[in-house]
Order: C-alpha cells, then sequence, then structure tokens
C-alpha cells in the first residue's frame, strides 16, 4: 500500500477513507483510548484563536478539529475541508459546519487568507509533503499558525517491541473488526512508520518559510504536534 506513489496512492486514500468514514471516529477513539480529544483540544490552544479568528482544518474529515475550534470560539470563522466527501457527509449529521471539498496540494482559497491552519492525522497522507506545507503557508495571513496533530515514527526504545505489538497487530484487528476494513488499519502502521521523523518535519516547515518551530510528542512517540507561525 504504501509502495503506492502520486495519482494512484492518492485514489487510493480517497478510497480507503471513505470505506470507513462510518465508523472512523468510533476507531480514532478506540486506538488512542479517547486521548485523540485530548490532543485535538492541544491542537486548537496551539492556534492561539480569538473571537475573530479565521480558520481552516485541513484534512478535516468528519469535522472534530473544526468543531473543537467553535466550541472554544463560536464567533470564529471556521472552515473544514476535505478531499474524501463521504468522511464530510458523515460529519454533517453531527450538526452543520462549513465543509468545503479540497485537496491539500491545490487549496481553493486565496493567499494571505487564514489567521490559523489545523491538520488531523492528515500529512502522512498527502503524496507531496513540502507542497502541502507550502500550500499552508500560502493561505496563512502574517503573523498566522500553523499546528499539525499526526502519527510519527517513534524512536527505538525499551517499549518498541510492545509498539509494534499495538501497531502491527492490535490496530489492524480492531480494525477490521470495527470497520469490516482491515487493510485500512494495516495502512496506519505502515505510513507511521514510514513517515518523516519529528525532527525532519520541523526542518522541513522551517525551508518552507515558518519560524519559532516546535514539535511535542505522545503517545510513547508514536504521535506528535508540530506547530510554527507564518
Amino acid at each position: 500500500m504504501t509502495q503506492l506513489t502520486g495519482d494512484e496512492r492518492a485514489v487510493y486514500v480517497r478510497d480507503m477513507f471513505t470505506r470507513i468514514a462510518r465508523r472512523y471516529d468510533l476507531m480514532n477513539r478506540l486506538m488512542t483510548g479517547g486521548q485523540d480529544i485530548r490532543w485535538r483540544k492541544r491542537v486548537i490552544e496551539l492556534a492561539r484563536l480569538n473571537d475573530n479568528a479565521s480558520l481552516l482544518d485541513l484534512g478535516t474529515g468528519t469535522g472534530d478539529l473544526a468543531r473543537e475550534a467553535l466550541s472554544a470560539f463560536p464567533k470564529a470563522r471556521v472552515v473544514g475541508a476535505d478531499f474524501t466527501l463521504e468522511m464530510m457527509r458523515v460529519g454533517r449529521k453531527n450538526g452543520p459546519l462549513d465543509f468545503s471539498a479540497a485537496d491539500a496540494l491545490r487549496l481553493p482559497f486565496g493567499d494571505s487568507t487564514f489567521d490559523a491552519v489545523v491538520s488531523g492525522f492528515l500529512m502522512r497522507n498527502v503524496i507531496d509533503l513540502n507542497r502541502a506545507l507550502e500550500e499552508q503557508y500560502r493561505v496563512l495571513k502574517n503573523g498566522g499558525r500553523i499546528v499539525i496533530l499526526d502519527t510519527t515514527r517513534p524512536k527505538r526504545n525499551i517499549l518498541s517491541p510492545f509498539i509494534w505489538i499495538h501497531l502491527h497487530f492490535v490496530i489492524p484487528t480492531l480494525g477490521k473488526l470495527v470497520t469490516g476494513v482491515g487493510e485500512a488499519y494495516r495502512y496506519l502502521p505502515e505510513t507511521t512508520e514510514g513517515f518523516v521523523t519529528v525532527e525532519d518535519m520541523a526542518a522541513r516547515m522551517t525551508l518552507v518559510g515558518f519560524k519559532s518551530v516546535g514539535f511535542r510528542r505522545f503517545m510513547f512517540g508514536t504521535v506528535a504536534i508540530h506547530y510554527g507561525e507564518k
């Protein structure tokens, strides 16, 4: 699966998320023991919004991050964008939200449009990581914030065997039971282990032009939040 590149990989990812859309949120809760809720709250805190802010939740899926932002800042202008329509259709059942169909590599928004761009578990799925970062930089206003939540390649340590079992056995088994699409949850560990390190992500963000770049690791180093400023 991870050997796919270019448009072929993009089509595969869209189809995969279409098939798991109805159980996507439930699986996130189960896989992380509910910690993903806390991580999303932290993402919105790091975005440093205010009541008049404009926010793009890129790769919004069912809109969890967007709704977290609106819960904290009800008057903010929040747009949830994704290229998997079925994920957004499922999200509409949770209440109204300003959804937009969008490709992370060709965002349909003008330059300097948003005060913050956030994403949750998007970046390891894009086919051109640098281009996705460049597009987020482009649509941010000067002084705007980027915050990225995603899985990341864990460092080897005493817990590595247990992390491997969780990624390669527990998650695929649980995914097949809950969604009926075990393949999607074999894709998760493959992309996690094949993704850039937290240091490499930070370096790429800096190369694009972001300043004050930093990151924090969670869940035994398998999840990270990166942040920076335009």
